[in-house]
This record gives structure tokens, sequence and C-alpha cells, in this order.
């Protein structure tokens, strides 16, 4: 059974109810499946001012447990057009492992959102691969296999790079039943190449 984390940095809740998306595809293939967040790095009552959702339930992650998975699928919204600093801030903190080597071999894979269609969500998901590469990791996307990413009947996310939400100006717009979809297939995805490796 490979054991995956869906690690996760959302602000609004966005990500979030992406993360635990992915998950249940992930689940839906027999993984082992953790979903945890990275730390804000916001004080409290700049984040309260900003209305960020403050019951996340996920727990926090620390960067050495990371080695105890086969798979890891970050998700993080997209800031101008890179991921945001919280998420940053926790891999820059994977030094020790990459120095070990600990997750060569690893499947690393992401997802995000952003405010607008051409907010981001390709360059934000691309500039997560540099740093799985340089840990040695496998990288895997969102293949089009996923057909729901195709198609001009509905404004939605998704890219072969990983799967995306739009949040709207105003954050009001919560992921569509296809972007859903699209976490849950890239989640499964994950699942089905890892328990290849692991096996």
């Amino acid at each position: 059974m490979a054991k995956v984390l869906v690690l996760y940095y959302s602000a609004y809740g966005h990500i979030e109810a992406m993360a635990y998306a992915v998950a249940e595809g992930a689940k839906a293939e027999g993984a082992d499946v953790v979903v945890k967040r990275v730390p804000e790095l916001v004080p409290d009552d700049v984040a309260k001012a900003s209305h960020y959702k403050m019951d996340q339930a996920a727990p926090i992650a620390t960067a050495a447990e990371l080695a105890d998975y086969d798979a890891i699928i970050f998700g993080c919204g997209t800031r101008y057009g890179g991921f945001a600093s919280q998420m940053r801030n926790f891999i820059d903190q994977t030094g020790s492992l990459w120095f070990s080597g600990a997750l060569v071999g690893k499947i690393g894979s992401a997802f995000t959102s952003s405010a607008t269609q051409h907010g981001g969500q390709e360059s934000t998901l691309l500039s997560f691969i540099p740093t799985l590469l340089h840990h040695g990791m496998v990288v895997v996307g969102l293949p089009y296999a996923f057909q729901g990413q195709m198609g001009l009947e509905e404004i939605k996310g998704g890219t072969p790079y990983g799967a995306s939400t739009i949040t709207g100006g105003d954050g009001s717009r919560m992921p569509s039943e296809v972007e859903l979809e699209g976490a849950r297939f890239q989640g499964a995805h994950v699942a089905k190449i890892a328990a290849k490796l692991t096996s």
C-alpha cells in the first residue's frame, strides 16, 4: 500500500477543498493517505482581518516527515505567478532531506488555484517542478486522460501540470464539481503510480 501525503497551504479554503478531493482520489486507489498543511506565517490578527479561513482541521506537517511517504502531492495558491511564501518557507526547510537524498525516487505532484483564468496557474505549477527535481522526485501531473479539463462549456481550471481551480477576484467561487473531479483524478493517478513504484 502506497503512503501518500497531501500537503497544502490554503488561506481562504479553496486549496483545502481541493486537497481533500485529491485525498479522496488517492484513497479510492487503496493508498494510505494523510492530509496535512504547512504553518501560516501571517500574524493571527492580520489573518483574521483579511478573513483567512482559520478553522482548518488538518494538522501541521514537519519537513522531516516528508521522507515517510511514497508520494507527496503539494497544493498551494498562486501568488504573482508563483506559489505562496508559506509553502516556499516550508520547502526551504527540507535541506537535510535533499542532502541525504531522502526524497529521491518518490513521487511529487502539485495542484493550485488563482483568482482569474489567467492568474498564473500554469506558471505556479511549473515553478514546483524544479524543486521536485532537485529532490530527485518523479514528477506526475494531470494527464489529458482526465477529459474534464477539455472543452469550453464552462469556465474551469485544469492543466496537464496539475489540477486547479479559479476562485474569483473576491474569493467567493469555491471549486466546481469538474475541478474537484480533476483533483480526485490526480490523486488517483499519483496513487496508482506510487503503488507501482513501491511494489
